[in-house]
């Protein structure tokens, strides 16, 4: 009867240790289950921040157009002039890095930033600037001069003609202008557009 008690002793002694096997299989199965969300949940709050600061920089970081005149040569529009400034809330806008796309009466072109403006450019040149950072309106007072030299893209805009611009910046934020040539522009030397 000994033998038998000590048998089924060592019988239970071997389940227990079968099932804190099992159980400690379990645990380290669940430990690293919890490590692989862990670590997936941080890389996805970090995407999600990334992508909320870009949209948040596309929406906020635009560039506003104060005013917008056109020179007149030959009872023509042949340059396009846009007086910009930064956007309430904006971060600092290089110039230098945006684009324009011109979208005319008889051609569309992107125009990227020059010295001079030509077939495919852009000038930028300050009107008001005290800290010199011209091309980057870096100050809510800074005030810049976008030229476009409307006979080099395509041809100069006649009367009642309209261009389509739509200035994009280093962020992504666009902004949209409509220049609208008047429909009399004999005796004029430049205009609003």
């Amino acid at each position: 009867m000994k033998e038998k008690i000590k048998e089924r002793l060592t019988d239970r002694g071997q389940v227990g240790i079968g099932t804190l096997i099992v159980f400690i299989a379990m645990v380290l199965v669940a430990a690293i289950a919890a490590g692989v969300l862990i670590n997936t949940a941080g890389f996805l709050q970090t995407k999600s921040e990334q992508t909320g600061q870009e949209s948040s920089a596309q929406v906020s970081n635009r560039v506003q157009v104060v005013s917008a005149f056109g020179v007149v040569g030959n009872e023509e529009v042949e340059q396009v002039n846009l007086t910009v400034m930064r956007g309430s809330g904006s971060d600092d806008i290089n110039l230098s890095a945006a684009t324009i796309e011109w979208i005319g009466p008889e051609e569309a072109k992107t125009l990227t930033y020059n010295e001079t403006a030509d077939d495919s450019s852009f000038s930028v040149s300050p009107i008001k600037d005290p800290d010199g950072s011209s091309p980057v309106l870096n100050t809510q007072d800074d005030r810049f001069k976008v030229s476009m030299n409307a006979t080099k893209i395509s041809s100069a805009l006649g009367e009642g003609e309209e261009v389509k611009l739509k200035l994009t910046t280093q962020y992504g934020a666009v902004t949209q202008y409509r220049a609208n040539v008047p429909q009399s522009l004999s005796q004029e030397s430049a205009v609003t557009v």
